[in-house]
Formats: C-alpha cells, structure tokens, sequence
C-alpha cells in the first residue's frame, strides 16, 4: 500500500494536527490507523510504464520521465538517476553521468563523486569498498589504500508493470579486485505515483555466497541518496522521525524516517526515506549530511558514536542472507510532519 498525500494545511476532519511525539506514542498498526492514513492521502494513483534497454531500465510515471535504473558493467556500482517530482524537479544532482564528471565542482569539498544520485553500497564488505568506487580513486586521497569491490549484473530478474505499479529486480555478483566474488546481491525496486508524489519501495538483499560475509564499523554507508546543490547547505532543512532538525541532531542517530526538504528553482519539493519496521538494525542510524548527503547506515555504530566499546559490525555466515528495506518518497510541494508520521504508520504496518 501507497501513502497518498495531501497538500499541506487541510487535514481531515476527524484528526487535527498533532505533534510528531504525540503521534508516535499513540499511533498503532490498527486498521483504524490504516484507514485514517488511506483517507487522508487518497490521491488517483498514476499508470507506471517500464522500458528496457542494454544497459538501462527507464521509469515513467502518468506518461513523464521519472527515474532511469543503470547496471552498465562500466559502472562499480547500479544505481537510480535523476529522481523528479511529479512537475519534472529533479531533486538529486546531476552527476556523475556514467563515471563523467563536471569540472567545475572538482574544487567543491563535498564533492565525492562516488555518491550517486540513489544507489546502495556499504564502505568495509569482507575489508572492500562498495561505497567509494576506484574510477575516482584520484579524488579519495584518505582512502588508506583499501581494496575496491564492485558489482557486475548477473541478471535481470524481473521487470514487470500492472497498471500502477512497476517492479524491477536484479541480481549482482559482489567482486574482489582479482574478479573473484565473495556474495551476490539482489535490488528490488517497485515505483508507484500520483499528483503529488513518487514512490520508491526499495530492498536490498545480500546473499553469502562464497563463504561468510562480514559488514564492517564504517560510516560510509549504505543506502544513500545525493541531493540536488539547491537543498543543500545553506538551505538545508532536515527532519526525523523524532522531531529533530539540522545534520547535528539527526547525523549518526537512529530514527523511523528523515526527511530532507526545500526549493529547486524556487518550487517546493522535499524527499523523504522510510527504514522498515522489518529491515536490518532498526531504527537505522542515519548518515546525514547538511551538504546533501540522505543515507540509512545500520553498522556505524562506533564511528557515529565514537564509543570503542561499541560495534556495529555484522557478520552474515555462509549460506544465509541480510535483508535491507526502505521507502523513498518524492513529493511537490510540502508535506507536514504529522503526515509524514501518518505515512511511516501506514508504511510500518503493511508486511
């Protein structure tokens, strides 16, 4: 089931607004609540059409462009770009496009070319870098040597469009530098809309293959989402699930959600990330960043806390998997912080 939202200042009329706080001690997993939510955000739901191509799966929604997934094997990494609004914003930044990058922002010092528009990717797998990738390893001058992993598509498994709804889903082969792979790794993405929104409901799997894999205690991870420069500082407007606001309350704490709002050419937009009820280490620890930065890390624990007698690494023995889910939302407009609560409750109770 989809959130359907409404444009702020109406809400429905059995419910007045409510804090965030409030909302979260009392709001069940009851049908009523669900019932509630369904009433308040009853958009008409957008037909979803998927074109396959080589290298490329593209995404419309209502007959407009929203997002195209890539899994060129030039590329470490799959990953979603760009991600627009239903009016055609496109909140997430325009680049790289394959491994090209401007050289205009090269100067800029959160740069980081590796983080692209919307991709998965953990910093220490079995002591390799999924997150950074060694195409910029000219830019990663702290990168302290470590190896580079990287993904290579084994097949697309599904690629298929029921009306309102579409879902993609491939298999990848995780590699060591020598080629040899130590997991493999399924993304699963089905992308709905309407007026005001577009959905992404998205999951992770990581399957041991080749013997145990081992996610490390690093900060630079997992799921992540680089914003277009205008959201960034210094009109970066962040907010969780707990009512906190600004990168120094929300980075490196666990929380339901963060939302990350603010104007692209002068028009309204905000993105928000959903962390499952149901997905590795939740509430997830949130990687944020004023500069642009929105990432669920469920492993930092001791980078983010900087507590040597915490660890928040995992090991997945051979044979077994690790499961990670969220939603993504893109919305026009803005979205108030009770709705986004009625969401995540709508979200949280749907298995």
């Amino acid at each position: 089931m989809q959130p359907r939202f409404i444009p702020r200042g109406r809400t429905c009329g059995a419910h007045p607004r409510m804090s965030v706080r409030f909302l979260y001690n009392h709001m069940t997993r009851a049908a009523a609540v669900l019932a509630l939510a369904t009433a308040c955000f009853a958009l008409e739901p957008e037909a979803v059409q998927l074109r396959r191509g080589e290298h490329q799966i593209e995404v419309a929604i209502g007959g407009r462009p929203f997002t195209t997934y890539y899994f060129s094997s030039a590329v470490s990494k799959p990953y979603l770009m760009p991600l627009e609004t239903p009016s055609g914003v496109i909140v997430t930044r325009p680049f790289p496009v394959v491994n090209d990058i401007p050289d205009g922002d090269i100067k800029d010092k959160s740069f980081e070319p590796h983080q692209r528009p919307l991709y998965f990717g953990h910093g220490n797998v079995n002591g390799l870098d999924f997150w950074e990738e060694e195409v910029f390893d000219w830019y990663m001058t702290d990168h302290a040597r470590q190896p580079y992993g990287h993904m290579l598509l084994k097949k697309v498994e599904q690629v298929s469009q029921d009306g309102t709804a579409g879902t993609v889903r491939a298999r990848f082969r995780l590699l060591d530098p020598n080629q040899r792979q130590i997991a493999e790794e399924t993304q699963s993405f089905t992308f709905r809309g309407d007026a005001q929104t577009r959905t992404i409901d998205c999951e992770f799997v990581v399957f041991a293959t080749d013997g145990p894999v081992v996610f490390g205690d690093a900060k630079e991870g997992t799921f992540a989402i680089r914003l277009n420069r205008d959201l960034s500082k210094p009109n970066d407007h962040m907010l969780n699930s707990l009512g906190q606001r600004g990168e120094p309350a929300i980075w490196g704490k666990p929380a339901d959600w963060v939302n990350y709002s603010g104007t692209v050419g002068g028009k309204p937009v905000g993105i928000v990330v959903f962390d499952a009820p149901d997905s590795f280490h939740h509430p997830t620890p949130w990687m944020a960043r004023e500069y642009g930065l929105l990432a669920a890390n469920p492993f930092g624990l001791r980078k983010f806390t900087g507590d040597k007698n915490k660890d928040g690494s995992w090991t997945v023995p051979e044979g077994q998997s690790i499961r990670f889910r969220y939603r993504v939302v893109i919305y026009d407009g803005e979205i108030a912080p009770d709705e986004l609560a009625q969401a995540y409750a709508q979200y949280a109770a749907v298995k």
